[in-house]
């Protein structure tokens, strides 16, 4: 964080320009004694100096006072970090609070803005009272609608227009992200392909692949994302179900998801029980299940983001990435999110009598416990 440093901006620009502090008292029309006590941080000019002293400096006024309203991309994913980390250890609420503080400090960072309101939508569910976390998501959704009103970055308006449409469907409010989404439909149009053959013709083939491997990697966990969600639809159609799970698992096989990206296949394996529940199949759900406790508890820590044997040139990218490989929420968090979500939900309620059930409940209580 950057506070206002006027002092030392003053003394470094006044040296640049060989000027003594006498020479600077007398352009501005003060005492020598004033300028003294500028640079040692006794005293602050006028207000209506500071025009003066900026453009004898060159500078703006912002820069002459030292004042930084934003901050650097890995400023915010180490401040992204360390909040993420206390909202899994320090009182929901004194956490909060620094995060209100930060975003009223820099309210015009909007790569910032974005990222404080994607954390506390991550860790809403913390607060452990609904009312709380439909707070803490209306309070996301005001930060994601000024970076989409107010931002000239377009990519970030995008994403801050997603955001915007995730708040509103956690707070139970469909309609609204139909009308948000519903004209923003756009044609694929795959800009990697051409930027790899460019790169193949000038003879960069390691670039040429970099490129097309992130674009596999991001179709790739965008497609199964999908098949994920259409799943749990097709439980109405068992036939449709059952093709469904089986081509969204043979790509998990394909691109061994369970070591390249596990937290992708969790969620798979969730809506794949609750599906085979909705279809009465218990046996299945109960297999799916407990694959869903090995993985959880398996050698899949610490969680992030990486490539593998095939995803080779990803390191760059991922790099660059806000977060870079860091997960959205804590490991800790991430644990109690994978046990709560077989325990307390109601899909797997007719299981609780089961033996099968009771010891995946078991195993999963006991990852939440070695974190």
């Amino acid at each position: 964080m950057k506070e206002i440093n006027i002092a030392d901006i003053i003394e470094k620009k006044r040296h640049e320009k060989g000027l003594t502090q006498e020479d600077l008292a007398k352009y501005i029309g003060v005492s020598k004694a004033s300028v003294s006590k500028w640079e040692t941080g006794q005293s602050y000019p006028d207000i209506t100096f500071l025009p003066q002293l900026a453009t004898l400096f060159n500078i703006s006024i912002d820069e002459l006072m030292g004042y930084k309203p934003k901050m650097s991309r890995e400023d915010i994913r180490k401040l992204y970090l360390k909040l993420s980390a206390d909202f899994a250890s320090k009182p929901f609420d004194e956490v909060l609070e620094s995060c209100r503080d930060i975003t009223k400090k820099y309210f015009s960072c909007f790569p910032l803005l974005f990222q404080i309101g994607a954390l506390l939508v991550n860790n809403s569910t913390v607060s452990g009272d609904r009312e709380k976390m439909l707070s803490v998501i209306a309070e996301a959704k005001e930060l994601f609608i000024r970076v989409k009103n107010e931002s000239d970055d377009a990519e970030l308006v995008q994403l801050a227009l997603n955001m915007e449409a995730v708040c509103a469907l956690m707070m139970g409010n469909p309609n609204e992200v139909i009308e948000l989404l519903e004209g923003t439909k756009r044609k694929i149009i795959s800009t990697e392909a051409l930027l790899a053959s460019a790169y193949q013709m000038t003879g960069k083939l390691q670039e040429a692949k970099s490129v097309l491997q992130v674009s596999i990697y991001q179709y790739l966990v965008s497609i199964f994302g999908a098949l994920t969600d259409y799943l749990l639809l097709c439980a109405d159609i068992p036939e449709q179900f059952e093709k469904t799970y089986k081509r969204a698992n043979d790509i998990a096989e394909a691109f061994d998801l369970r070591n390249l990206h596990p937290a992708v296949l969790m969620k798979f394996y969730i809506i794949a029980a609750q599906g085979y529940m909705m279809l009465g199949n218990k046996e299945r759900a109960l297999e799916i299940l407990e694959e869903y406790a090995n993985l959880a508890t398996g050698n899949i820590y610490p969680l992030e983001l990486k490539g593998d044997d095939y995803f080779y040139l990803l390191d760059k990218w991922i790099e660059e990435l806000d977060l870079g490989s860091a997960m959205p929420r804590s490991e800790k968090i991430i644990r109690r999110s994978m046990a709560d979500g077989v325990i307390n939900n109601p899909a797997f309620a007719a299981l609780a009598d089961e033996i099968r059930f009771r010891m995946v409940v078991e195993k999963l209580k006991n990852n939440c416990r070695e974190n």
